[in-house]
């Protein structure tokens, strides 16, 4: 199995969703781009100007979603890999992307989370006891769904590797192969 599910919604940050698709294709794995429907979904470009207390969002690419949640074989992943942006804060409601990533924690196949995917691990409650990173604004999800919140570029726990935003892109994915490895 070399497939690895990427979910994604409107408002999912454009480097945290592009960086894993195609360095995963790269290492020649398949990428199933998934979504609450098999449709086109905006993208966006997450920075914090100077002087800003938020993120500014901005318009980025478009990205199909090749497979609806509600279609998509767990038993048939290798792994997922979980984007930020805003995305996750209404992904976490979607039954079947729970239902898929809680099978893919009890398989204990990899998953990777940047930013706000937390937000999906955490609804999940597949977090509980573990070391997790993630953008600071997330960490009261962490904390609340019993993870162990800490500020480093990227953590690995079990087959959970989570970092804090695309800045830290490179060490995710990094761990994250190794993890896909074996």
């Amino acid at each position: 199995m070399k497939t690895i599910l990427l979910p994604i919604g409107d408002a999912a940050e454009v480097l945290d969703t592009y960086y894993p698709l195609f360095r995963l294709r790269e290492e020649g794995y398949t990428v199933l781009v998934a979504g609450p429907e098999k449709r086109a979904y905006h993208l966006v470009l997450h920075e914090r100007p100077d002087g800003w207390d938020v993120t500014q969002e901005k318009p980025g690419y478009a990205l199909a979603a090749e497979i609806a949640f509600r279609d998509v074989d767990p038993g048939a992943l290798a792994g997922m890999v979980i984007t930020g942006g805003r995305a996750p804060e209404y992904l976490r409601y979607d039954p079947d992307l729970m239902r898929i990533t809680k099978a893919l924690f009890a398989a204990n196949k990899p998953v990777a989370s940047v930013c706000h995917g937390i937000e999906i691990v955490a609804a999940a409650d597949v977090i509980r006891g573990r070391e997790v990173t993630t953008v600071a604004k997330c960490q009261l999800d962490c904390e609340f769904s019993g993870g162990i919140y800490v500020n480093r570029e990227v953590v690995v726990s079990g087959n959970l590797v989570t970092c804090r935003t695309w800045h830290d892109n490179p060490a995710w994915m990094r761990e994250y192969l190794k993890l896909l490895r074996g």
